[in-house]
């Protein structure tokens, strides 16, 4: 879907990070790279898949994100896709989100022009496989789990942090 009824401006141009996933362009990078007219943009929703066929480092074959903010507009050059009903798409985002699996689906599908350019159909970045349960709300308890361990991990690492900054602190002190 395209947003040719103008319901976004600028404000609302979303990019895809491979760090932070999506991201609202002004919030992250300071300001909008749109061009002139995002009306052909296309409409990235809340749980919305996207590829962006734009190599990284360690993503040649670009990379594939799952939208758990704000609606908003995405360039011409990303793919965007509504997940099937049968699937909770956050389990997407964890499962593509380790640079082996994205490059091991995306390496057959995608064929890389003379230039470094991305030869690939928005469609034919559909035809891997994917495994993932079939019961959506056994996806969800996953997400769930990884959601979990991913704050005990924030939590630990601020933790840890603090407790260097008071250890260097003591240490200082005890110079002096």
């Amino acid at each position: 879907m395209k947003n040719i009824d103008g319901i976004f401006d600028k404000n609302s141009v979303l990019s895809v990070s491979g760090e932070f996933g999506v991201v609202n362009q002004i919030a992250f990078q300071g300001r909008s790279f749109a061009g002139k007219s995002i009306l052909n943009y296309g409409i990235l929703d809340h749980n919305d898949v996207v590829y962006t066929k734009s190599p990284l480092k360690s993503n040649p074959y670009g990379i594939i994100k799952t939208n758990l903010g704000k609606a908003g507009v995405v360039s011409t050059l990303y793919a965007v896709y509504a997940p099937l009903k049968t699937v909770y798409s956050p389990i997407l985002g964890y499962y593509f989100n380790l640079d082996t699996r994205v490059n091991n689906y995306l390496r057959p599908l995608v064929n890389k022009g003379a230039k470094n350019d991305m030869k690939v159909r928005d469609e034919a970045v559909l035809e891997g496989k994917v495994c993932i349960p079939d019961s959506i709300e056994t996806q969800k308890r996953i997400c769930n789990l990884f959601s979990l361990i991913d704050n005990l991990i924030a939590a630990n690492e601020y933790n840890l942090k603090n407790a260097l900054n008071i250890r260097g602190r003591l240490n200082l002190h005890l110079l002096t």
